[in-house]
């Protein structure tokens, strides 16, 4: 997903359907962050800003709770942050949230958390230094930043219809990869590993794919058919167990296309700090 849901992040809390292309993304997501937590003993865990996907918000470290793991979330709508509490307690997973008006200053002691972390939520910043500086600080081990492909091609073409959209709701500067490369250097963070995720055989495209053939006019002969709901609140429910495995039937291009083949088809890059001299 390159482009934000910032209107219709409400209709998820309805309508939990989350498609095919979400599902498979958290899938890829909690996989990778189980492993982080894994190799860093981190037990602490900071979700910042947590808004800036498709889909049912605050759900991206769910995964860690459920393993055991202390997480803490923070958000700056306050509405939504009580739907994501409502939530995290109807499943009766443990959270601890905060609500912020921006993220200037994250309301922690420092080295309050083993890992922090965030998911195609930086552009949600209006100052990316201030806003690292901020996350260096509250961190003890380890920086984890998931942002949108720029070079994707469907980050490209989400972008070329939505370019107004994405100029006025969001600081695309901060997303860039030399921008926060840059800033955490300054910060004495050292990057230790860096590459393409959630590289499933679909593009980025943000819809369903019949809208997305319509705008091309491809699809004008065919109509919309109904599809089965996909979410993965299901999983989390206890009533469908086999949900991951479910989706990484579809990781092969994930698991075997070589870098280039990502640099173009990827739908995220991460970027993983320690600090300098650990």
């Amino acid at each position: 997903m390159a482009i934000p849901i910032i209107q219709n992040w409400k209709n998820y809390f309805k309508d939990p359907d989350e498609g095919l292309g979400s599902s498979y993304e958290r899938v890829i997501l909690n996989g990778k962050l189980v492993q982080i937590c894994k190799y860093f003993e981190a037990k602490n865990i900071l979700e910042v800003p947590s808004f800036g996907f498709t889909g049912v918000s605050g759900i991206n470290s769910m995964e860690l709770a459920k393993r055991g793991y202390d997480v803490t979330i923070v958000d700056h709508d306050k509405n939504r942050l009580k739907q994501i509490n409502d939530l995290w307690a109807d499943l009766e997973y443990k959270l601890i949230s905060k609500f912020i008006i921006d993220y200037f200053f994250l309301p922690f002691d420092n080295n309050a958390f083993d890992l922090s972390w965030n998911f195609s939520a930086l552009w949600f910043t209006k100052d990316l230094e201030k806003f690292l500086a901020e996350l260096s600080r509250v961190t003890k081990k380890v920086i984890f930043l998931c942002v949108p492909n720029r070079s994707g091609l469907g980050y490209l073409s989400q972008k070329y219809f939505g370019k107004d959209y994405l100029n006025k709701n969001v600081f695309e500067e901060n997303i860039k990869p030399k921008n926060i490369k840059k800033t955490m250097k300054k910060l004495d963070w050292q990057l230790i590993s860096s590459n393409f995720i959630d590289c499933p055989p679909w593009p980025d495209i943000g819809m369903p794919k019949e809208k997305f053939l319509n705008k091309f006019g491809l699809n004008s002969r065919q109509k919309e058919k109904k599809r089965k709901s996909i979410s993965i609140l299901k999983y989390y429910q206890g009533e469908d167990e086999n949900f991951p495995a479910k989706m990484m039937k579809y990781s092969w291009l994930e698991t075997y296309a070589p870098s280039f083949i990502k640099y173009f088809w990827a739908h995220h890059k991460y970027f993983l700090f320690i600090p300098k001299g650990k």
